[in-house]
């Protein structure tokens, strides 16, 4: 029964910390790269979220670019926090 019970617990403790550093990725690029606060591009209203949304799909598309033609700059890590940024935006927007 406690053998379970730590089972659990340590299934949620991984499940938090994977998503606290999703969550962490995305902040990070979005403050770097944009100058922008997440939490603050949220709670913007749909038009704003519109022009975002179109500045992250535009920031992405560059590392894509510098990641095909092998750039030094490239950051693996950086492309997948924009995407997860973009993602977290789009899930705010209504419809």
């Amino acid at each position: 029964m406690a053998e379970r019970e730590w089972t659990k617990q340590r299934a949620a403790f991984l499940a938090a910390r994977d998503a606290e550093h999703s969550r962490a990725r995305q902040r990070l690029a979005l403050q770097i790269l944009c100058g922008e606060d997440l939490d603050a591009a949220i709670a913007l209203g749909a038009a704003e979220k519109q022009t975002y949304c179109r500045r992250l799909k535009r920031l992405i598309e560059r590392e894509r670019i510098k990641g095909g033609k092998g750039h030094w700059s490239y950051d693996l890590n950086r492309h997948i926090g924009l995407k997860q940024a973009l993602d977290t935006l789009l899930k705010s927007m209504p419809g």
